[in-house]
């Protein structure tokens, strides 16, 4: 796994925190250019898979037998997004040189030492006949750090650093890549993104989310209920390196703030307050460790909810673009990160970064597991 400079062609693939679906990529990195989309893919996530891993993201029965079936069928899913994207690239296996899959995620605690993907990438690269570089989250935790947020170094490298802005990934939670030509980069979890909007739809509409925000934006903000919520939540005064996940973020979190206010609301209402929690908790990190930002580029499953963008550029007083504007498509913005990982695993290039996770150094990151 010596560093090699010619055209090189990789794998992404995503299975974020929605648990919606598996996006995949493959891209060409070539030395001093930017990685170029060859062809992208998507499957939905099979409802049992789904409930399987929402499961697993709290104590219960026979847990152990449970994660490792889910993380073998999540490897054949990845596998059939693989055989997608290859043909449509019109590659062979073997001129792949890896697949970089980031796994699911059921359990992230950094502050007691781990995190946990449910992967199985030794029988991924059965499948594929392609290496598989994993597990990108234990190496910083390891020395220290969140081990999250992964993206920011990639973001860098994608979009450079030429004027002051702030990349936005939009999925179950949101996390922000601080970008500055004077400044090292930095990046942290801002709190929820999707993930409470999406509860809150499924249990009153039954649809899993809330498509473009439209049952959202028939409701109308509670600004007492999001100062509550706010308030009563203690990890959004945390100061950065910080991350998060559905161990905090969950139906629990929101039923039991939701019992402890006292006003009687709408569930319309309830939606768009929880759309501009999300807008304000951005904002407000934005404002406290980003200022000079001169632009927000969204990308991720949340950057499709027209509301939440308006209510976001509101509350921050900046403008907010997609990344479409940029060329890279918002649905494959993560897989296409995890193919730069696999990247810079493969050619030593450390993309653990402490000014981002808080870790004690640079780390190359994942584990190789060969063809």
């Amino acid at each position: 796994m010596s560093p090699v400079r010619d055209t090189q062609y990789f794998i992404g693939l995503m299975s974020g925190t929605s648990t919606d679906g598996v996006d995949g990529v493959i891209a060409a990195f070539s030395p001093e250019q930017p990685p170029r989309l060859l062809a992208r893919a998507s499957l939905p996530m099979p409802a049992m898979l789904r409930q399987h891993f929402l499961e697993l993201n709290a104590p219960g029965h026979n847990e152990l037998e449970k994660s490792c079936l889910a993380a073998n069928e999540l490897a054949h899913l990845y596998a059939q997004v693989c055989t997608q994207l290859l043909k449509q690239a019109q590659l062979a296996p073997k001129q792949v040189t890896a697949i970089g899959a980031h796994g699911q995620t059921v359990r992230h605690r950094p502050e007691l030492g781990y995190t946990i993907q449910l992967n199985a990438p030794a029988l991924l690269s059965e499948l594929t006949q392609i290496a598989v570089v994993a597990d990108f989250r234990s190496k910083d935790i390891a020395a220290g750090g969140q081990g999250a947020p992964l993206v920011p170094a990639f973001h860098q490298a994608l979009f450079g650093v030429h004027r002051p802005v702030t990349v936005l990934n939009l999925g179950g939670m949101a996390n922000i890549s601080i970008l500055h030509p004077a400044k090292e980069i930095s990046g942290f979890d801002t709190g929820p993104a999707n993930v409470l909007m999406d509860i809150w739809c499924q249990h009153h509409t039954g649809k899993e989310y809330d498509q473009n925000g439209q049952w959202g934006a028939s409701g109308t903000v509670n600004e007492v209920l999001l100062n509550y919520l706010l308030a009563a939540e203690p990890w959004f005064a945390l100061p950065p390196p910080k991350s998060t996940g559905r161990d905090l973020f969950n139906l629990d979190w929101l039923n039991t703030r939701l019992a402890g206010f006292k006003q009687s609301i709408c569930a319309p209402d309830v939606q768009a307050s929880l759309r501009a929690l999300t807008a304000q908790t951005i904002a407000s990190a934005i404002h406290a460790y980003a200022p000079g930002t001169q632009e927000i580029i969204a990308c991720g499953g949340g950057a499709l909810n027209g509301p939440l963008l308006q209510e976001l550029a509101l509350r921050a007083h900046l403008p907010v673009s997609r990344c479409e504007d940029y060329g890279v498509p918002g649905q494959s913005m993560e897989a296409l990160a995890f193919a730069w990982l696999a990247w810079a695993h493969c050619n030593r290039v450390p993309a653990g970064t402490p000014s981002v996770s808080g870790a004690r150094r640079k780390t190359v990151l994942g584990c190789y597991y060969p063809a």
